[in-house]
């Protein structure tokens, strides 16, 4: 039973992911930023706790490498989109331009590398990417749905802030795919 709760989490992110999508894009219900910034969240903590659980359990399918790297690109995209696009406009369109661009490169490179063979194995610019990337999306949301209602005399001080911090998720973004071009290659058996 065990070895079904972290396909059971991914399951369960990628159903949010359009929930998301319609919250914060078409959903006309009160409230509906504030709903969007929690499923992110919660989508958030269900990518943490797969990837866990799937390690200390020794479940690694072909469902979870497919999915769980799909689900978690599809969300970050979707509130990244959110972030540059009006009414917020906390992010440069060329952060995301930026960040698109290393998630398709990166991702082609991994299945050239995997077709050779080559298994690259999670490292720190990757984390700390993931990191700022989430802390970046969350605080955003939670500052547009919660804070900027009762203060939005102040809003475009929070954009400049914003903006800021996500041109430094860029550069680290790209330092990031730069450790990808030259892996240290770990062949597979």
């Amino acid at each position: 039973m065990k070895k079904y709760i972290p396909n059971s989490l991914t399951l369960f992110r990628v159903v949010l992911v359009p929930i998301f999508f319609w919250l914060i894009y078409y959903s006309q219900i009160k409230y509906h930023y504030q709903w969007a910034t929690f499923v992110f969240i919660v989508a958030s903590i269900t990518d943490i706790f797969d990837g866990l659980l799937a390690r200390r359990f020794g479940v690694v399918t072909n469902f979870g490498k497919i999915m769980d790297p799909l689900a978690d690109k599809l969300l970050t995209l979707l509130a990244l989109i959110a972030l540059i696009s009006e009414p917020m406009k906390m992010m440069s369109i060329y952060v995301f331009y930026i960040i698109l661009f290393r998630e398709v490169m990166i991702t082609l490179l991994r299945h050239y590398y995997t077709l050779k063979k080559i298994y690259i194995p999670a490292n720190v610019w990757g984390k700390v990417k993931t990191t700022f990337q989430l802390t970046g999306i969350i605080s955003a949301l939670v500052y547009y749905s919660l804070l900027y209602p009762l203060i939005p005399e102040y809003h475009s001080k929070f954009q400049f802030g914003f903006n800021i911090f996500f041109w430094i998720t860029a550069v680290i973004t790209i330092l990031s795919g730069i450790t990808y071009l030259s892996p240290k290659e770990r062949r597979g058996k």
